[in-house]
């Protein structure tokens, strides 16, 4: 693909994510939790102003492209985005109010009044740690902010979820390795290790949403797009960095990576998307699960991992998600945010909205093309 036409849909995706504004948050407590949780319609996962995971995903998302360019251009950005979240008050800590996290120690060098943010990464590494509540085989819970109350949270009680990997897991890694603190980096190793445990599947390859250690299953059994890309991207973000890791253990993670990534290429639509329910062609085809799967199947090959043989699967996907680019930068065809379901129904419900990690992880798979 020319690399100028690339550039053009990169800047226009950029330009739109930037401006994505905020949303009425008082939306979210004229609304039941199960109606919002039935549809996706949760106003805090809006625009690009609120700390929570939708907007971290954008964050990260710019900083690669920023990374990727050898350049500060959006750091002015990312200093008022930060300041102007403590100006009014950090939500509820937990697993999606830590993705903000995963920026912020990239670029935690940059950032004036270092102090100040580096205290903040510290205590989010800490809480992780020692507060998170844990489930069996000491998962990360996946405890998530409150709907109508950002100070409050939905423990989720003995649940993981996909998820997990890239909202709070990448972020310890990069503290366990920036520190130096073993603890740390083995935290996050163990999670990656406990998340394949009780999420893929070896029948198919692709991973289950999530799983409940009190219910003993997978809930409805979904494979769902969204969810199987955190794997897809994360763990090459992971294991990019992952030098310090046992052989054995390295190895298992990358003959787990390379089973789903040929599974992924097995489900692929002919539109070069992947669907919302990824073995399921009734449910609709999702571009930002589409985009972090291509973008996570390029970094494979770039690693070295994954085979040439798979730029092909990537080359459709790319050409599909440009082609739910608007003319103004919207990325079209994103699904909402998505709670855990108990069949495929509830997947195929969730609204279809522009959102900050479509966005961004539509930039993320351009410039892994570029």
């Amino acid at each position: 693909m020319d690399k100028s036409f690339l550039e053009k849909k990169i800047e226009q995706v950029v330009d739109k994510l930037l401006n994505l504004g905020g949303a009425d948050y008082e939306q979210d407590k004229k609304m039941s939790v199960e109606e919002i949780i039935k549809s996706g319609k949760c106003a805090r996962d809006y625009g690009i102003e609120e700390w929570d995971w939708p907007q971290g995903v954008g964050l990260y998302g710019l900083y690669l492209l920023q990374n990727y360019r050898k350049s500060d251009e959006y750091m002015d950005f990312f200093v008022n985005w930060y300041e102007r979240n403590l100006e009014i008050g950090l939500p509820s800590r937990n697993i999606n109010t830590s993705c903000p996290y995963l920026t912020l120690i990239s670029i935690l060098d940059k950032m004036p009044d270092k102090e100040k943010y580096e205290k903040l990464c510290l205590d989010q590494a800490k809480f992780l740690m020692e507060e998170l509540p844990k489930t069996k085989d000491g998962g990360f819970q996946h405890v998530t902010s409150a709907i109508g109350d950002r100070n409050g949270v939905m423990l989720n009680n003995g649940q993981i979820w996909a998820d997990t990997l890239f909202m709070a897991v990448l972020f310890l890694q990069k503290m366990g390795i920036k520190y130096d603190n073993a603890a740390w980096r083995d935290e996050a190793t163990h999670q990656f290790l406990v998340h394949i445990k009780y999420l893929y599947s070896k029948q198919t390859g692709l991973f289950y949403h999530g799983f409940s250690f009190e219910r003993n299953d997978n809930f409805g059994g979904i494979y769902w797009c969204r969810g199987n890309s955190w794997f897809t991207l994360g763990v090459t973000l992971f294991l990019e960095d992952a030098d310090y890791l046992d052989g054995g253990v390295r190895q298992f993670i990358v003959d787990t990576f390379v089973d789903h990534a040929e599974a992924l290429r097995k489900y692929q639509g002919a539109s070069g998307l992947f669907h919302t329910v990824i073995d399921d062609e009734t449910s609709y085809e999702e571009v930002s699960g589409t985009a972090a799967m291509a973008a996570g199947l390029l970094r494979g090959i770039k690693l070295g991992i994954l085979s040439e043989d798979y730029k092909d699967c990537a080359a459709k996907a790319i050409a599909a998600i440009c082609d739910n680019v608007d003319s103004d930068g919207t990325v079209l065809n994103v699904s909402a945010g998505t709670a855990m379901g108990m069949d495929a129904q509830h997947y195929k419900n969730i609204q279809i909205r522009p959102m900050a990690y479509g966005q961004s992880l539509t930039l993320v798979a351009l410039c892994e093309a570029l």
